[in-house]
């Protein structure tokens, strides 16, 4: 630092002589040569000061870029403004002005050409450090030529510690093929890829495309899959949203990757109209929705977050992570049952929340077929002791969370949810209190889940179990599905059943053979898919709607509103009853029977 004050002390000297020599003629520089010597010693010291005061002495020059150059080329300026005013102020130093801009050009151009040989120099050393270890480093093929690449460019040429010497790009953007972005030319298109892995000795190919959708990147594995060249992927843009894009970063494709759907931009502004400085408290706080809800909320800003969940380990354990991430949040922890009323009433009068996400539910399908009573008691009598103490305690907005499994339910779980759902829509129509549902289908990863069961199967050798060849599910990843939540949430007046775009359905075979595929294995020779039959209460496709709902628009394209059926209170409450005494007497086949008058969309499964 000081060694580069005094080099400029040096080149500012320069500046102003060589400024003289040009701005006057010999005959005419005598008559100003008392002033030009006290100007050398002035602009030396302004200079010098103004730089230390506006930080370029702290910078590191060696990443030097557009924003240091125009920051340079402003101090500069404001120095040769300062020395104007010092001109006009003393007489001793008046000099003409047009001297002031020739040396200020003078000393941009020493000063700025100074710096930037720091910024060539460096380059040349990195380069000569590359070129003298090339034989250790993997050769690195880059799929995609955008923003996020460059960033990754950057951040290997910066690091070679990191390993990786960049052979090239690949892009599909026929406008860029054939020609070079900073130094490094793009090789050819994603149907290139095998050709160019072998041609160009490639050691991995790194897939850097976060906005790629599923369809693309599906697409740009099965290439390299045929290259036979270990690949890797950045994050999607919703994983990079709050993070920089870094060579660690990088990850292998996992099969979310494969199933990523349209990105949009969320209306931050609306959730946090209602999130910022409220009171808001989660219930199944434990769970992946749950968790997930209590992560993004956090985010927010909210005076208070209240986690709440009977599971006391999955507690412990999401609120660690939270407060690493917001160490400031004002959070509370409880461990409690749903069914409990006093329960219930004890979080609203210990901390009065303006907002409850009801995401607390038994929700494994077959599990629920043998224990339909639990169905009873947790999912619909639960959710009925949260309805009923919002609305008596004055919650300004609840939202429940609701399962595409609800729509003309073939299991219990569906059909237990559906109730529920009925109960909220009731209170709605005589609560001050803001009551909604969000329903939308499988969440990728989450406990129980296809996903960890085939990871699973796959790394115990298999085979991987199917239920049937044809079965098919909407997936969407748990931080996609509580933006939208959290979305729907703002939309809501009291009283809507919100529907989810859940995008294509997907075979779970497909999803099966993808996944054998991304372990490097193959069907049939490494591992087998067997099918073992549909499981209790389980259908082969889900449905987003009953026949007598229909779609309508929001203000968002991924959430649409769905017709209210009609419903009455007092046979839903009579129903209510009757399954409350049917399991405590753990009456399995009466459950099922008065589930079906109550839903009569529902067609129950007999269990031997």
């Amino acid at each position: 630092m000081l060694a580069l004050c005094g080099i400029e002390v040096i080149l500012i000297t320069a500046a102003t002589v060589i400024a003289f020599l040009l701005r006057f003629d010999p005959r005419v520089a005598a008559q100003y040569l008392s002033q030009f010597w006290w100007m050398v010693p002035l602009s030396v010291v302004v200079r010098i000061a103004l730089f230390w005061i506006f930080g370029l002495y702290s910078w590191v020059w060696y990443y030097m870029g557009i924003r240091e150059v125009l920051y340079l080329v402003l101090v500069i300026a404001g120095s040769s403004v300062v020395l104007s005013g010092i001109g006009l102020m003393v007489s001793r130093f008046a000099l003409p002005e047009t001297l002031l801009i020739v040396e200020w050009l003078v000393v941009m151009a020493l000063i700025g050409g100074e710096r930037l040989f720091i910024r060539v120099w460096r380059e040349y050393q990195l380069k000569q450090e590359l070129l003298t270890k090339r034989e250790e480093r993997k050769r690195l093929l880059i799929v995609g030529a955008g923003d996020a690449t460059e960033l990754i460019r950057a951040d290997i040429y910066n690091h070679p510690a990191l390993g990786y010497q960049l052979v090239g790009y690949i892009d599909d953007d026929e406008r860029k093929l054939g020609h070079k972005i900073r130094g490094i030319r793009v090789l050819g298109t994603t149907q290139d890829i095998p050709l160019l892995g072998s041609q160009y000795n490639i050691d991995e190919i790194l897939i850097s495309i976060p906005s790629a959708s599923g369809e693309a990147m599906r697409r740009i594995v099965a290439k390299c899959q045929e290259s036979r060249v270990p690949f890797r992927t950045l994050p999607s843009m919703h994983e990079l949203i709050n993070g920089r894009v870094t060579v660690n970063r990088i990850r292998e494709v996992q099969i979310e990757d494969l199933l990523r759907r349209e990105t949009y931009e969320p209306d931050l502004g609306q959730m946090a109209s209602y999130l910022r400085g409220s009171r808001v408290l989660v219930t199944g706080a434990a769970g992946s929705i749950g968790s997930e809800l209590c992560h993004q909320v956090a985010g927010f800003d909210p005076d208070l977050l209240i986690l709440f969940d009977i599971n006391e380990t999955g507690l412990y354990e999401v609120e660690l992570d939270i407060r690493q991430q917001f160490p400031d949040l004002r959070m509370e922890v409880a461990v409690g049952d749903i069914k409990m009323k006093s329960k219930a009433e004890l979080m609203m009068q210990l901390y009065g929340p303006d907002i409850v996400f009801h995401a607390a539910a038994h929700k494994h399908v077959p599990v629920m077929e043998f224990n339909p009573d639990e169905a009873v008691f947790n999912n619909i009598l639960g959710t009925k002791v949260w309805i009923d103490a919002a609305d008596h305690y004055g919650v300004k907005r609840f939202v429940f969370i609701s399962t595409d499994k609800a729509v003309n339910p073939t299991s219990v779980m569906g059909a237990a949810k559906k109730v529920a759902g009925m109960l909220l829509q009731c209170k709605s129509q005589e609560s001050r209190t803001k009551f909604m549902a969000v329903r939308f289908g499988n969440v990728l990863g989450t406990r129980g889940s296809v996903v960890p069961l085939f990871k699973k199967q796959i790394a115990e050798g298999g085979p991987i179990t199917v239920t049937h060849p044809e079965i098919v599910r909407y997936f969407m990843t748990a931080d996609e599905a509580v933006r939208l939540i959290l979305q729907a949430a703002a939309l809501g007046n009291g009283g809507e059943i919100f529907v989810l775009d859940m995008g294509q359905p997907v075979k779970i075979v497909d999803l099966a053979r993808d996944m054998i595929k991304l372990s490097g294995l193959e069907e049939g020779e490494d591992i087998e898919i067997k099918f073992i039959g549909l499981r209790p209460g389980e259908k082969l496709y889900e449905e987003t709607l009953t026949e007598t709902e229909e779609l309508t628009a929001t203000r968002h394209e991924k959430i649409f509103l769905a017709r209210l059926e009609s419903i009455s209170k007092s046979e839903l409450d009579r129903g209510i009853d009757d399954l409350e005494e049917l399991a405590l007497r753990g009456d399995s086949a009466g459950i099922k029977l008065r589930l079906k008058e109550l839903v009569p969309s529902y067609q129950p499964v007999v269990v031997a």
